[in-house]
This record gives C-alpha cells, structure tokens and sequence, in this order.
C-alpha cells in the first residue's frame, strides 16, 4: 500500500477549514477565501464576506470541529467532519461532509451535507469511525469507476442483482445509523423501510471525490418523499466496496442564495 503526499490544493483547503472553524481568524481566512466564494449550503449567502461575518458568532458559540477523513482529488477537497456546539449550523452535534474548490491558491467553492449524529447502529459503527488511512492511491482511478458504476447501476438503475459485482459478500461495514453490517443487514433495512412506506430513490450523480481506497459520492434523489441530498463515502479493497458512511439531507425549497445544493 502506498501513502500519497500531502498537495498544495489540500494544504489551502486545510488551512481555510481551520482558520474558519478552530481558530475563528478571519484575516487569515480573508486571505484564503475568494471574493467570489460560491455557497452550497443552503441557509449561507454566498460570498466570503458572508463567511468571515459569522466569525464572531461561531466563536462565542463554543463550536468545535473534528476532520475525521479527508480526501483531495484535483480541485476538490473533501472532509468527513464532526461538529459539537453546532446549534448555528442546524443542531448541537453535527455529522457531515465538507467539498472544497480550489482555484488559484484559494477556496472559490463549498458543498456540504449535515446531519444529527446518532448513535451508533445495530453492528455498533458510529457514522465516523473506522479507518481513516488513504492508500492504494494507485487505484484511484478504478476504485472512482467502481463506485461510478455502483451508483449508476444500482441505486439509479436499481438493478439489485447485479450488486454483489460492487460491494463484498463477506466484509461489508456500515455506518449508517439505522442499518447492520453485510448484505443482509442492508436488505433488511431496506425491507423495513418498504414496509414502513419509506422510498429512498437516487436520480442523478453530481460529483466524485476520489483518492485512493475512498470515494465519496454526491447524489440527488428522494428520501421519504422529500427531494434529499445523498453523500456517501465508500472505502474499497480489492475492487469492491468494503465500507460505508453516509449523510442524508432534505434540500429546502426555498435557499439564501441562487446557486443550488449542487
């Protein structure tokens, strides 16, 4: 297994995540912040004075933010964050996923997908914990197809047959609050979502993040009835799924800014 070097794309996305969410610095994220900054989140503004305005209030707030995974892939940096104090961003104890743009030595872009942290599920995962180590950084561009193929075939096209060609018949790991481990865990779920009258259909793939033995997908679909925003991190081994984190957000109607969840 091979480790891949830390790139100068993560460096900045790292240092605009810290100045904004531990330090709370707003000179030092002025400077790695664009002007411009596009928004995703649905209740921010967009632009960067919007950001470095809520400074303040983050700080007096108590948040703490803890990056359990992070993925850098092109452009893109990806976190797997934790937030505690978080009632500003939509409740005390946050689970979520951060995406990054970066262009010209700063942050011009941000995604994000929050949820409530739960606890742990049937199989006793958290939706954080587990193995954080990118490797394989060889196969990046495999492990990117697989999960490509894995969203579009299965959960767009919703050929159930053909999903032991994605994931592992003998070591699949979930993190998902409300399911088990294994194949069988993930069609139990979904046998009792079914019979509680709970739909959860995917439409369209918006945007890989990929490095190494880590992909994350970012999805749109239906969750409940509710037009829903799907992230969902995959690590592979041997070229099938071995592991899965998730976080599932209703997208509102009605947003700060014009630029969509995606």
């Amino acid at each position: 297994m091979t480790q891949t070097p830390i790139s100068p794309t993560r460096q900045i996305a790292e240092a605009a995540q810290t100045a904004l969410f531990t330090d709370f610095d707003s000179d030092r994220a002025q400077t790695l912040i664009a002007p411009d900054y596009i928004q995703h989140n649905p209740a921010v503004p967009t632009g960067r004075e919007t950001i470095l305005g809520f400074l303040p209030a983050l700080k007096a707030s108590g948040l703490k933010a803890t990056t359990h995974r992070t993925l850098a892939d092109g452009d893109l940096v990806a976190f797997h964050n934790t937030y505690e104090n978080a009632d500003l961003f939509g409740g005390p104890r946050l689970a979520g996923f951060d995406i990054y743009r970066v262009a010209n030595g700063q942050v011009v872009e941000h995604w994000d997908n929050l949820a409530p942290l739960a606890p742990a599920n049937p199989s006793g995962r958290t939706q954080t914990d587990g193995p954080t180590a990118v490797t394989d950084v060889a196969l990046t561009e495999a492990n990117r197809a697989l999960v490509k193929g894995f969203i579009e075939t299965i959960l767009i096209g919703q050929d159930s047959p053909a999903i032991t060609d994605f994931i592992s018949q003998t070591d699949y790991a979930q993190h998902n609050p409300g399911i088990a481990d294994g194949l069988d865990g993930l069609n139990t779920a979904l046998t009792a979502m079914a019979r509680e009258g709970l739909s959860m259909t995917y439409t369209r793939l918006h945007r890989l993040v990929a490095e190494g033995n880590f992909v994350l997908a970012v999805s749109e679909g239906q969750f409940a009835g509710a037009h829903s925003a799907f992230y969902d991190l995959f690590r592979l081994e041997a070229g099938r799924i071995v592991e899965h984190w998730d976080i599932i957000s209703e997208i509102p109607m009605e947003m700060a800014h014009n630029n969509g969840k995606f």
